[in-house]
C-alpha cells in the first residue's frame, strides 16, 4: 500500500498544499485528515456540497475505508464537515442549526427558558477605518490598512446580553455595508461565507471581567458601571489566516460562559 502522504488531492482552480507539510511519522488517518483539508481549503468542495463518499476516498488515498472514516470523523467533531443520515458526508456552513453559533459560549442559566432561543440582532454601525497598531497587529495588517469597524448588539428574549465591536480587513469584504448587514436574515459568519468566500475555521479568545463605561451599558440597558465578560476573539480562515477581531462584551446576570475542556 502507497503511503498517503504521497497522494495529492486534484483540487480545482487551485494548487494544493504539498503533502511534505505533514509529519511523515503522523499516524495514516491524520495524513488523510490533512489532504482532505487541504482539499477544503483550495475550495474543491464548495460550503454546503457533499464531499466523495468513504469508498471513493479510500480508493483515491489508497487506503482503507475505516482509516477514511476515521479522518472524517475528526473534521465532523471539529465542525468542518456535516454527516447527514442516508446522505453523505457535505462540507459545513455557518448556516447549519449546529454550527451557526459555533464560537458563541455564553448559555443562559438553568431553567431560564425565557433567556433561550435565537438572538436578536441590532446593527449599530458599519464604517470604514484605518486600523489602530492593535487591530492590525491581531489581523496581521499593517498600521492604517483600511479596515470594517462594525458594532451590534444581539439580544435574548428582548434583553440586550452582547454588545460586540468586529474588525474586519477591508479588501476580502469590499461591498459590505450597514444595509447588507442589517438585509441578511441568517448568522454573520454565514453571511461572511456565503457572499465573500470567508469561511472561519476556528478561533482564540481572551477573557477578562471589566467595567462598562456609560455609553456600553446604555446598549445594554444596564446600569451604570456594571461588571461585563470581555470576550477578545480572533477568527482564522483555512492556513491559519486571521479574518475577524472581535470584542464582545457579555451580561452574566441571566447567562454564563461555558467552555468543555479536554
Amino acid at each position: 500500500m502507497r503511503s498517503a502522504a504521497s497522494s495529492r488531492p486534484a483540487a480545482t482552480g487551485a494548487a494544493p498544499t504539498p503533502v511534505s507539510r505533514t509529519p511523515a511519522f503522523s499516524p495514516l488517518y491524520q495524513q488523510i485528515k490533512s489532504l482532505i483539508s487541504q482539499s477544503l481549503q483550495a475550495g474543491e468542495w464548495k460550503s454546503g456540497s457533499a464531499i466523495p463518499s468513504e469508498t471513493d476516498l479510500a480508493a483515491r488515498f489508497k487506503v482503507s475505508q475505516g482509516t477514511v472514516r476515521k479522518a472524517i470523523d475528526e473534521l465532523a467533531t471539529e465542525n468542518l464537515l456535516i454527516r447527514r443520515q442516508g446522505k453523505g458526508t457535505f462540507v459545513a456552513t455557518h448556516a447549519e442549526q449546529q454550527v451557526q453559533y459555533r464560537f458563541l459560549r455564553l448559555f443562559p442559566e438553568q431553567g431560564d427558558l425565557d433567556s433561550q432561543g435565537p438572538a436578536h440582532r441590532q446593527i449599530v454601525g458599519c464604517h470604514k477605518v484605518r486600523a489602530s497598531a492593535q487591530v492590525a497587529r491581531k489581523l496581521q495588517l499593517r498600521t492604517g490598512d483600511a479596515v470594517l469597524q462594525i458594532q451590534r448588539v444581539l439580544s435574548f428574549a428582548e434583553t440586550p446580553t452582547i454588545l460586540e465591536n468586529i474588525w474586519l480587513p477591508a479588501a476580502p469584504f469590499k461591498g459590505l455595508d450597514i444595509g447588507r448587514l442589517r438585509a441578511y436574515p441568517g448568522p454573520m459568519y454565514a453571511l461572511f461565507e456565503s457572499e465573500f468566500g470567508m469561511r472561519m475555521v476556528r478561533a482564540q479568545e481572551e477573557i477578562r471581567a471589566v467595567l462598562g463605561d456609560n455609553d456600553q451599558c446604555k446598549l445594554l440597558q444596564t446600569g451604570p458601571y456594571v461588571p461585563l465578560l470581555s470576550v477578545e476573539r480572533v477568527a482564522f480562515t483555512y492556513n491559519d489566516v486571521p479574518m475577524e477581531l472581535r470584542h464582545g462584551l457579555y451580561r452574566t446576570d441571566r447567562h454564563y460562559y461555558r467552555n468543555e475542556l479536554g
